[in-house]
């Protein structure tokens, strides 16, 4: 299982799910688009500083970043 693929599959579900933009993400979560995008993509490793910001920015628990889905 590869954590950076889970949480940038999560990170992408849950901004969809509140219907943000990656800009409307990154400024509220305070960081830069190219960086959430890179996020999402599962290029950089993310801090738990970082993880904190975006879960508040989406009203999320930080757990939810790091969930498996089940695949059917």
């Amino acid at each position: 299982m590869d954590l950076r693929e889970t949480f940038a599959t999560n990170l992408r579900r849950l901004r969809n799910a509140k219907g943000m933009s990656q800009d409307d993400l990154a400024y509220e979560a305070e960081v830069s688009r190219s960086y959430l995008s890179q996020l999402e993509k599962g290029v950089f490793h993310v801090s738990l500083k970082i993880i904190g910001r975006l879960a508040e920015a989406l009203g999320a628990e930080p757990a939810e970043f790091l969930k498996s889905r089940s695949k059917k």
